[in-house]
C-alpha cells in the first residue's frame, strides 16, 4: 500500500470520527437544553435539607451507575466541606465489595441494597439510587435493577426516608416512586451515565456554596439537643 493511500485512508478515517463527535456533542446540547431545572433544583433543596439535619445520605446503583454511586459519595463528602461548618453524612452501598458480595451469594441479587440498609438506615435519612432505566426492561438475567426499587421502597416504609433518583429514557418506576426524581430525557446509555456525572457535579458545587452562604450551621436533628449532647425527652 502506497504512502498517499495511507493517508488518503487516515483523512476518510478522520472524517468519519469528526462526523461522530459532533452528532454526540448535538446530543449533550439537545440534553442540556431539554432537562429540568425545577427536578435540579428540588433535589439541591432536598440535600441541603439532609446537611441542616445532619441526616445521612446513602447511595446506590447497578453497573456503570455504581461507578457514579461511589463517585458522587465521594464529592458529597469531600467537595463539599466548608471550614467551621458540618459535614455531609455519606454512605453508598456499592463500596464494601466482601459484604456486597456476600449478600448476593447469601440473599440474592434483589436484596443486595435493602438488606444494608437494615442495618445503616435511621428514620428520617435520605436515599439516592441512580439507574439509566430507572427499573424500567429486562435482560438475560430478568427485570432491570429490581434491587434498587426494593430498597426505595424499604426506605420510604419503613424508615420514613426521603428519597431521591437520577434516571434517563423515561425515567422509568425511579421517576414514579421517588420524591424527586431528575430524569435525562435521552435514549442512549452512554448519554445518561455521561450526564448523572455531570449532574452530581454541579449539585455538590452547588451545594458548596450554599454552605459557605449559610448562616444557622446545621439544624439539630428532632429529639437532639446540641447543649447537652445528648437525647432529649
Amino acid at each position: 500500500m502506497s504512502k498517499s493511500t495511507l493517508v488518503g485512508d487516515r483523512k476518510t478515517k478522520c472524517l468519519e470520527n469528526q462526523e461522530f463527535v459532533e452528532s454526540y456533542f448535538g446530543e449533550m446540547r439537545e440534553i442540556i437544553d431539554a432537562i429540568s431545572r425545577e427536578d435540579i433544583d428540588f433535589v439541591i433543596e432536598l440535600l441541603f435539607k439532609a446537611w441542616r439535619q445532619r441526616r445521612t445520605v446513602f447511595l446506590m446503583g447497578n453497573g456503570g451507575s455504581a461507578s457514579t454511586a461511589t463517585h458522587f459519595a465521594c464529592d458529597l463528602s469531600k467537595c463539599t466541606i466548608v471550614d467551621e461548618k458540618p459535614r455531609f453524612r455519606v454512605i453508598c452501598l456499592n463500596d464494601n465489595i466482601p459484604l456486597t458480595s456476600a449478600l448476593i451469594n447469601d440473599e440474592g441479587f434483589d436484596n443486595l441494597f435493602s438488606e444494608q440498609l437494615k442495618n445503616l438506615m435511621q428514620e428520617g435519612d435520605f436515599l439516592i439510587a441512580i439507574s439509566v432505566h430507572g427499573g424500567k426492561g429486562e435482560d438475560k438475567a430478568g427485570l432491570w435493577s429490581q434491587n434498587l426499587l426494593k430498597a426505595m421502597h424499604l426506605a420510604k416504609e419503613e424508615y420514613q426516608a426521603t428519597t431521591i433518583g437520577f434516571s434517563g429514557f423515561d425515567g422509568g418506576a425511579l421517576k414514579e416512586m421517588a420524591d424527586a426524581c431528575i430524569v435525562v430525557p435521552f435514549d442512549s446509555t452512554p448519554q445518561v451515565e455521561s450526564f448523572h456525572l455531570v449532574l452530581e457535579h454541579l449539585i455538590c458545587n452547588c451545594l458548596k456554596e450554599k454552605i459557605q452562604e449559610d448562616e444557622e450551621g446545621s439544624l439539630p436533628r428532632p429529639g437532639w439537643s446540641h447543649k447537652q449532647g445528648s437525647l432529649s425527652f
